[in-house]
């Protein structure tokens, strides 16, 4: 009898570990689509990261390279984007902004693919 108990338990932890994989893919798949969905910039973000459609994660990124090249974050805190020319208009006309407050900022200049 005791050899049955182990034998029903192994066939239900290999039957457990089965699906635990198979659950991560199917939500981790769901939840990557949107950051992957292409968007469109518009005029004042084209401006910075081009015209093409581009996934928000790409979009991000091309910013922050913007930032960096063109040395725009506050040295005393890095949190803080000061606008240029480019940023300006993406930025609502402010000065600067912080580095949450640009994603917020940015996600009003693209344009979702229908």
């Amino acid at each position: 009898m005791a050899e049955k108990k182990a034998g029903s338990a192994g066939a239900t932890k290999a039957a457990g570990a089965a699906k635990k994989p198979a659950a991560k893919k199917a939500a981790g798949g769901a939840g990557n689509s949107a950051f992957m969905a292409p968007v469109t910039p518009d005029e004042a973000l084209a401006a910075v990261v081009g015209k093409e459609p581009l996934p928000r994660t790409e979009i991000t990124k091309r910013i922050w390279d913007y930032i960096r090249t063109n040395n725009l974050q506050d040295p005393a805190d890095k949190r803080t984007i000061r606008a240029d020319a480019k940023l300006k208009p993406i930025f609502n006309g402010k000065e600067s902004v912080s580095m949450f407050e640009m994603t917020k900022l940015v996600n009003s200049h693209v344009v979702k693919k229908a």
